[in-house]
C-alpha cells in the first residue's frame, strides 16, 4: 500500500470504538499510543448506560491519561451496537439524552475534549417526523449550549442510507441545514458539520463538491475507504485528492476549525488487526 503524501498536511485522531476493537476498551488508548497516535475519539463508550458510575468514568479517564492520548472527540448517548443512530430526535429517549448531556460534557471537560457528536436518531414508526425534528432542535440546542460552556463544538453528522435507512440526515445538505437551525437557535455558532467522507460516498455524493461547498462549516472530518469501510488504499476513494482539497479549503494543521482540523480514522482494519492497518500513514504523521 502506498503512502498518501497529502496526508502530511493534516493531523489525525483514531476512533477507538471501531479501531482496536479487538481489545477491551480500557486497553485501546495504550494500543493507539503504541501505534504512534496521540489523539483518539470515541462513540458513547458505555452502551445503554447513559449515566455511568464515577468509578467507570474514572477508569476511562485513567486509561487515556496513563497512555498519554488526548480524547479529542466523544459522542453523546448512542448505543450503536443496538442499531441506534442517535437519540436526540427520539421521543422515548428525551429524558435519557438530557440526563446524559451533563455526564458527557463533564467527561469531555475533564479530558480536554473539544468536539461532541450528537447523532440525530432514526425515524420512529407512528411518530410525525416534524415532531421528531422539533424535539431534535430542542435537544441539540441544549447540547450546543452545554458544549459551549466548556469551549467545545457540537457536531451533527450525515450517515448513509444503505446502512442506516431510517436515519433522516443522509446528505451533507441535510446535516448542514440542521447545523444552521441550531446556530440560529443558540446564537453561539458552535454547531458544526461532521463530514464523514465514507458515509457521503456511500450516498453517491460528489465529495469534491461537498468540500468546496461546505468546508467553512466543517467541525470534523472522518474517513474510511469505499467499498468496505476499511483503511485508505483498500477501496476506490482518491484520498490524495481529497486531502489536498481539504488543505486547499483551509481544513488542516493551519486550518480554522474549532476541532483542530483533524481527520478521524473511523474504519475497520481490512486484515482484522488494527495495528497492521496504518501503513498508508507514516508513523511520523500519526502524532498530533
Amino acid at each position: 500500500m502506498t503512502h498518501v503524501s497529502a496526508a502530511s498536511q493534516h493531523s489525525y485522531t483514531v476512533n477507538l470504538s471501531i479501531l482496536f476493537s479487538e481489545l477491551p476498551l480500557l486497553e485501546r488508548p495504550a494500543a493507539a499510543a503504541a501505534a504512534g497516535f496521540t489523539a483518539a475519539e470515541l462513540w458513547w463508550p458505555f452502551g445503554e448506560n447513559h449515566t455511568p458510575s464515577q468509578a467507570e468514568l474514572d477508569e476511562l479517564r485513567k486509561a487515556f491519561t496513563d497512555a498519554g492520548v488526548q480524547l479529542t472527540g466523544l459522542n453523546f448517548l448512542d448505543d450503536l451496537s443496538k442499531g441506534q443512530r442517535g437519540t436526540v430526535s427520539v421521543p422515548s429517549q428525551r429524558e435519557r439524552f438530557r440526563e446524559n448531556i451533563a455526564v458527557t460534557v463533564s467527561l469531555a471537560e475533564s479530558l480536554g475534549t473539544k468536539a461532541l457528536n450528537a447523532l440525530y436518531g432514526n425515524r420512529v414508526a407512528g411518530v410525525d417526523p416534524a415532531e421528531q425534528d422539533e424535539l431534535a432542535l430542542e435537544n441539540l440546542t441544549l447540547a450546543a449550549q452545554a458544549a459551549h460552556s466548556i469551549g467545545a463544538i457540537l457536531l451533527v453528522e450525515a450517515l448513509n442510507r444503505p446502512e442506516s435507512p431510517d436515519y433522516p440526515l443522509v446528505s451533507a445538505a441535510a446535516a448542514v441545514e440542521v447545523v444552521d437551525r441550531v446556530n440560529a437557535a443558540t446564537g453561539l455558532g458552535n454547531a458544526k458539520f461532521l463530514c464523514d467522507l465514507y458515509h457521503l460516498s456511500m450516498n453517491g455524493e460528489d465529495l469534491a463538491a461537498v468540500i468546496d461547498t461546505y468546508a467553512d462549516r466543517f467541525g470534523h472530518v472522518q474517513i474510511a475507504d469505499n467499498p468496505g469501510r476499511n483503511e485508505p488504499g483498500t477501496g476506490s476513494l482518491d484520498f490524495e485528492d481529497l486531502f489536498a482539497r481539504l488543505t486547499a479549503a483551509g481544513y488542516g494543521k493551519a486550518g480554522g476549525s474549532a476541532a483542530g482540523g483533524r481527520i478521524g480514522l473511523e474504519y475497520r482494519p481490512a486484515g482484522g488487526v488494527s495495528a497492521d492497518s496504518f501503513e498508508w500513514l507514516p508513523r511520523d504523521l500519526r502524532a498530533n
